[in-house]
């Protein structure tokens, strides 16, 4: 009878251990915000900043799924200029609903 539960105890922890590394596995495969693909497509900027700057990008979806940018609040044409040649037409990973407006929050250091 001893035989048997020190058995059973190691079964479960077996089977308690293997659900764990199951669920640990899991975590890895977390989606990518919306945020951080913007994010993604705005890296890289060829151009130098003299200060940190704020913007707030709303754009849509439209019927290919691309991103249409509706305004770019921020005082720096040229940073309206790059954000808006960055985000038109590019695709995202994440699947938004055509026609809806978001509203992303950009800032960009110097």
């Amino acid at each position: 009878m001893k035989k048997l539960s020190v058995i059973l105890v190691a079964f479960a922890l077996l089977l308690g251990t293997n659900v764990t590394a199951a669920v640990a596995g899991l975590d890895k495969e977390k989606k990518v915000t919306i945020s951080q693909e913007i994010g993604d497509l705005l890296t890289n900027a060829d151009m130098e900043l003299d200060y940190d700057v704020n913007a707030d990008v709303t754009f849509t979806i439209n019927g290919e799924g691309e991103i249409v940018v509706l305004t770019v609040d921020t005082m720096d044409s040229s940073i309206e200029s790059f954000i808006k040649s960055r985000l038109n037409y590019k695709k995202l990973q994440n699947e938004l609903i055509e026609g809806e407006e978001y509203k992303v929050p950009i800032i960009m250091k110097a």
